[in-house]
């Protein structure tokens, strides 16, 4: 298949004759009341082939062309077979963001590298197009394509599907791809049995997108530098457009903890990693998520990354993210094969 790197939610349109802006995040995202979306290009869209010196093949695969639901797919260049497969989805507050997006594509290569691992990039629908629980769907749907395609023992696939250890799956994104995770792994906990063969081993969730009506401490006076890669306002943005019409941050899909903990015993969860970055807006919420998990009986792992602060890893936005990366490689590397 060919590259897809004309994502068409990417593309950026002028501004005549939309109206009113009624939401807007500067540089990376602009609707209007007439229901026009404008997304700036931000960040490079590159091929599936850029830059990868050989260490790492990737291939764009779809899983859905009427909704344009894709995936990209890295396998070391010389697997030894028998490796765990990593479901991944991207961050962009589910407003923006792609799994071409030139940041996620230099990431995860390296990380297919470094960790050993087999990567499969989801593309999944954005909003306010297509609000939640559209993502969550497509993660869901994701994993159940790749389920027929193992059952099916699809030739067209079987170049990265053979170097596959199906059993040690996980399924793991940054940010707001952190939150669909988790709410993919919720839905899959209701009944395992239907994504067999597949085994969901471990979740790994890192700065994951959480929110509230009640502000935290470090929401409320962390300070962000100009390059900061989500503030307050924009976090808030960002749920405004996401979650469904009528809804507030205390929405469960936003705020897990809402309403007590006790649904999270229920929860048949594998293993949990947590990443927090230190210097995040997010960093109190995320603690506590990890906290609540630990006391609803889960094996939670939770790191915290000092000096750095959200998406350090891909956004490089700080002198201590190439450190800081590769000490975040060799944790998800070492989870994954416990």
């Amino acid at each position: 298949m060919a590259a897809i790197f004309a994502d068409p939610r990417l593309k950026a349109t002028s501004n005549n004759g939309h109206g009113v802006c009624i939401e807007e995040i500067e540089g990376l995202i602009r609707v209007y009341k007439n229901g026009q979306v404008e997304r700036p290009p931000a960040i490079p869209i590159v091929p599936c082939n850029v830059t990868l010196n050989g260490q790492v093949t990737a291939r764009d695969v779809f899983i859905n062309k009427y909704i344009n639901l894709w995936a990209r797919v890295y396998v070391p260049s010389c697997p030894a077979g028998n490796l765990p497969v990593l479901v991944y989805f991207h961050g962009g507050g589910f407003c923006v963001g792609s799994a071409a997006w030139s940041c996620y594509h230099e990431f995860l290569a390296s990380l297919a590298h470094k960790a050993g691992c087999v990567i499969m990039s989801i593309n999944y629908r954005l909003a306010p197009e297509n609000r939640l629980p559209a993502a969550y769907e497509d993660g869901l749907n994701s994993l159940m394509w790749l389920k027929q395609q193992v059952l099916s023992g699809s030739s067209e696939h079987k170049w990265w599907m053979n170097q596959c250890n199906f059993s040690s799956l996980f399924l793991a994104g940054d940010s707001a791809g952190a939150n669909i995770a988790y709410n993919v792994a919720t839905r899959v906990a209701i009944d395992n049995a239907v994504i067999k063969p597949l085994c969901v081993k471990g979740i790994i969730l890192i700065q994951p997108f959480f929110g509230g009506e009640s502000r935290t401490v470090s929401e409320k006076h962390s300070t962000q530098p100009a390059n900061s890669a989500l503030t307050v306002s924009a976090s808030d943005a960002y749920w405004r457009l996401s979650l469904p019409v009528g809804t507030n941050r205390d929405h469960p899909w936003c705020n897990p903890l809402a309403n007590a903990t006790a649904g999270l015993q229920e929860l048949r969860l594998p293993s949990v990693m947590v990443c927090v970055s230190e210097l995040d807006i997010l960093k109190d919420r995320n603690l506590e998520f990890s906290k609540a998990l630990a006391g609803g009986g889960k094996k939670v792992e939770t790191v915290v990354y000092k000096g750095v602060g959200h998406a350090f890893q891909i956004l490089h936005n700080s002198q201590y993210s190439q450190i800081r990366i590769q000490e975040m490689m060799s944790h998800l590397k070492a989870f994954m094969n416990r």
